[in-house]
């Protein structure tokens, strides 16, 4: 794909190579539709075929990272196989894609950032975060499992018993948290989040590219070897979109309540 054929992603490329990638639909606070969800899977792609990028800056327009599904593209997987197997495809392409990027990922998260935009945020190779954004995985408060890019990742960067505690309960944490168990690189205040990540990109663009790159491509055998940890997590959320669960999920995230599921009744 060309930058041009981008819809919901914008780009701006500086003469030192970081190319700043901005997710870009602030009247829904970024929430991932059909083509933002597609569109995140294909844009490593993009930046990988670029011989001018050598660092990519992923942040969100206005106040939010990435808040999360859109409800109808929820609602439009709940019980249909085809759209779950679409959808299981992409979200596997986006944690691959990612892994296997060499380039450098550098995530400014200026504010919340939940579902696809989640994903991204925390498989950036340095995450720096705003002490009042929140995070939450999120998926069990809608009824699926705790698939996409959480059962490979989490538990490396903040260990299995903070994992296990975010991810069954789907709690938010702040910024100041995320440093703390260790779920993002930095943390700073609000007005700082791009101007550090801007500075962090510019260090990793102008440093050996091939040194850099190798590091990057060694560590991330410690994702790749959990790739058939991912694989059963990710079969496993599809499968409880085949699940009444999530059609209450849905209802109680829409009625703004808590959510009485039909397996717990």
């Amino acid at each position: 794909m060309n930058y041009s054929d981008y819809r919901h992603l914008t780009f701006d490329l500086t003469p030192n190579g970081v190319l700043l990638i901005t997710i870009n639909r602030p009247e829904v606070m970024n929430a991932t539709n059909a083509r933002l969800h597609w569109e995140l899977t294909q844009v490593w792609l993009t930046v990988d075929a670029d011989p001018k990028v050598r660092v990519a800056l992923v942040t969100g327009a206005g106040k939010a990272f990435s808040a999360g599904g859109d409800l109808e593209m929820v609602e439009e997987m709940a019980g249909d196989p085809a759209a779950v197997a679409r959808t299981m495809r992409e979200a596997s392409d986006l944690v691959y894609n990612m892994i296997n990027l060499d380039k450098p990922v550098v995530s400014a998260i200026n504010g919340v950032a939940v579902g696809a935009g989640l994903v991204v945020a925390l498989l950036a190779d340095v995450s720096i975060i705003s002490e009042s954004a929140r995070l939450t995985d999120g998926h069990t408060r809608l009824g699926v499992a705790a698939g996409d890019h959480a059962a490979i990742v989490w538990p490396l960067l903040c260990g299995m018993a903070k994992a296990k505690y975010y991810l069954l309960t789907s709690d938010f944490l702040d910024g100041r948290e995320a440093e703390r168990i260790g779920l993002v690189s930095l943390c700073v205040p609000a007005d700082q989040v791009l101007e550090r990540a801007r500075d962090v990109a510019g260090k990793l663009a102008q440093g050996s590219q091939p040194s850099i790159r190798w590091t990057k491509r060694a560590l991330n055998n410690w994702l790749r070897q959990a790739g058939p940890i991912f694989d059963q997590s990710l079969a496993l959320e599809m499968l409880t979109f085949m699940h009444p669960d999530v059609r209450e999920g849905v209802r109680a995230i829409r009625e703004k309540r808590a959510p009485a599921f039909p397996s717990a009744r």
